[in-house]
């Protein structure tokens, strides 16, 4: 890969309203010609919700839980994700050139602008939520670790820029709510990390379900295990340790750093507690989402 000079910390750019990543603003257009094939899979969460630890389960399953296969490329090879741009790294459309069906893909575009085939072809969609106080925590370190972010600045400014929809992908109440919508007129799995982290072998089964495959007991087993925190965090096709520091620095923070519900009371103070919540309330008044704040 070419050394990479210019990503560092460029501003959010606005695509109908919502702010994202400069250089994936700039693939949002492009996008809209991608066609989707029938037997694709898009997985979509809002950042830092399980977006990386679903791929990973269900390249295992489409892999049959064969790990080599699972480790012939990093998992942004393996599941494109669909507006990826970054200079000197290949994009996702790019990736998605060589990629055979049936394909993954990936997302965390909003409803409003993932590409209309994808809904024209009723694609079938896994969609992971987390709760926001343990989005916004990871989101933060993520920010500060990954530069095509701008600069995050402190936690309580992060928060309230998280809190106002002014992160990448917007707000968070609405992505969760508007992909739960979805889920009525469309082909949607609709997940929680905190289901996932309680019983994964449960949630496996669920996504099985919905693939109308079947796996043994012992494989369930087997990709469980393969697909824990520990494991994935010392993957080198999983941790996203081969994107250049110049883009992803790990120094300052892994991009897996702890994986856990519930570590937004390490960082969140009484007060920005309080506010949050009833932020909350108002933000999410009359929605049938119950999220787990903690296990």
């Amino acid at each position: 890969m070419e050394l990479v000079q210019d990503t560092s910390r460029p501003p959010l750019v606005k695509v109908k309203g919502v702010p994202l990543i400069k250089y994936f603003a700039e693939m949002v257009e492009p996008l809209q010609s991608f066609q989707a094939w029938p037997d694709d899979l898009l997985i979509s969460t809002y950042p830092k919700s399980g977006t990386t630890w679903v791929s990973e389960i269900v390249d295992m399953i489409y892999q049959s839980g064969d790990l080599e296969k699972c480790h012939r490329a990093p998992i942004f090879v393996r599941v494109p994700f669909l507006e990826f741009k970054a200079p000197g790294v290949p994009s996702g459309l790019e990736t998605l050139k060589d990629t055979p069906a049936p394909r993954l893909l990936k997302t965390h575009l909003p409803v409003g602008l993932i590409p209309q085939s994808l809904l024209d072809q009723k694609v079938k969609v896994i969609y992971v939520a987390r709760n926001a106080k343990d989005v916004a925590v990871s989101y933060y370190n993520f920010y500060k670790m990954a530069k095509v972010h701008p600069d995050p600045g402190t936690w309580d400014s992060f928060l309230e820029k998280f809190m106002d929809g002014q992160v990448s992908y917007g707000s968070w109440y609405q992505h969760v709510q508007e992909w739960w919508e979805l889920s009525r007129t469309h082909p949607v799995l609709y997940l929680f990390y905190e289901d996932l982290k309680e019983n994964p072998k449960r949630e496996i089964r669920k996504i099985l379900e919905f693939l109308g495959r079947s796996l043994s007991e012992e494989m369930v087993d087997h990709i469980v295990q393969h697909t824990s925190f520990k494991e994935m965090k010392k993957n080198p096709m999983a941790n996203y340790s081969t994107i250049p520091t110049e883009i992803m620095d790990h120094s300052i923070s892994a991009f897996m750093r702890k994986g856990v519900t519930g570590d937004w009371k390490s960082i969140f103070t009484v007060a920005q507690n309080e506010r949050f919540d009833a932020h909350y309330a108002e933000k999410m008044a009359g929605c049938k989402l119950n999220f787990c704040w903690q296990l």
